[in-house]
């Protein structure tokens, strides 16, 4: 059965990206080690073998040295750090991903300017505790400074939870030389969906629950879908193809009369987020659809909401500028020509709108 046309364009892989072959090949193979990697017989042991070297494959892809804790995905792991971290204070950044809001921590809100940074001002609240900050924002693709996030909470004697579930694997070694506590995902990297991380640095820092993972979350582990996030994160992302082509679709907005939202911040090179002036986004949305292109307006998670984007506001957008913004983002098939057919289509709806408008 098909499930996808093939000549549609996917250009939404911050929400979810396809599993790669590895991926696919390493849930097979999960599937193939039946037991339950908690049983203490012959079959068991041999789960919980490949169950403890995907614990070290998945460490040594991020380069991180202290423990990893598999979850059922980013959501769960930033709920797991917030709930049970034995610290003070929760605060977060205004623009956190609209998981670190329902894990029910009532953090505090640390400010962020117009480009979407956490303040200075921000981090000189803070006074023990711990602060979730993340690495890209999923709506923008900006990203936060994170060595010199780390050193200010650290000197205030807070702990600094990072929302990395948009990082290739390897891709910034400062969270891993600075973050207590670090949130991933599967399926944002080519693995399956289901599965996730919580890195943790040092676990007396958060309350254990018993049963699995070393104690800190109950349930059978999900050894198929944890083979299939090792292997994804062994297969290399073309991050340096992305700035490429992100750097072709800013200039192109911009001469189309578009707006790169973000704009003189770092951002990840596979997400763009692009204001249309006068063109709401779901117009946009159904508009790009029909033309067999998939794009999304904010994160996958908060996109059918008739909210406006809460991130957006903290920037000082206002309520009505917020509606007319969509993302972009690429995964590791993304191609030039693609790009360039998007690009043709923003141009074509920017068009249409100012022929209507007049």
């Amino acid at each position: 059965m098909e499930l996808f046309v093939s000549d549609r364009l996917y250009l939404d892989h911050a929400a979810t990206t396809p599993m790669t072959a590895g991926a696919r090949a390493g849930v097979l193979a999960g599937m193939a080690i039946w037991a339950n990697p908690s049983s203490p017989h012959g079959e068991g042991r041999a789960a919980r073998r490949a169950l403890e070297e995907a614990r070290a494959r998945v460490a040594a892809a991020y380069g991180w040295a202290g423990e990893v804790l598999f979850t059922g995905g980013a959501s769960e792991a930033l709920a797991i750090a917030l709930g049970r971290a034995q610290v003070g204070e929760r605060w977060a950044s205004a623009v956190e991903h609209d998981a670190v809001w329902r894990s029910g921590s009532d953090p505090r809100l640390l400010a962020v300017d117009a480009r979407g940074v956490v303040t200075a001002e921000a981090l000189a609240q803070v006074a023990g505790g711990l602060a979730c900050v993340q690495w890209c924002n999923s709506e923008t693709g900006v990203r936060q400074p994170i060595a010199s996030i780390a050193e200010a909470l650290h000197a205030a004697g807070a702990l600094l939870l990072v929302d990395a579930s948009q990082m290739p694997a390897g891709a910034d070694p400062e969270i891993m030389a600075h973050a207590d506590l670090v949130a991933v995902s599967a399926h944002k990297r080519g693995g399956p969906p289901g599965v996730g991380a919580l890195l943790v640095r040092d676990l007396s820092v958060l309350a254990p629950s018993g049963g699995q993972e070393r104690g800190y979350r109950a349930g059978t582990e999900n050894l198929p879908g944890v083979l299939g996030y090792a292997a994804a994160l062994e297969e290399a992302e073309p991050v340096a193809q992305w700035a490429r082509l992100r750097a072709r679709l800013d200039d192109a907005v911009r001469r189309s009369g578009g707006e790169v939202v973000g704009e003189g911040a770092e951002r990840h090179p596979a997400i763009g987020s692009y204001h249309m002036p006068g063109v709401a986004a779901n117009a946009q949305l159904i508009r790009f659809d029909l033309g067999g292109i998939a794009v999304s307006a904010g994160s996958a998670c908060a996109s059918g909401s008739l909210k406006p984007s809460h991130v957006l506001r903290a920037m000082g957008w206002s309520e009505a500028r917020t509606r007319e913004v969509v993302r972009v983002s690429f995964g590791r098939t993304t191609s030039e020509a693609e790009v360039e057919r998007f690009i043709a289509a923003w141009r074509g709806v920017a068009r249409e709108t100012r022929t209507f408008a007049a």
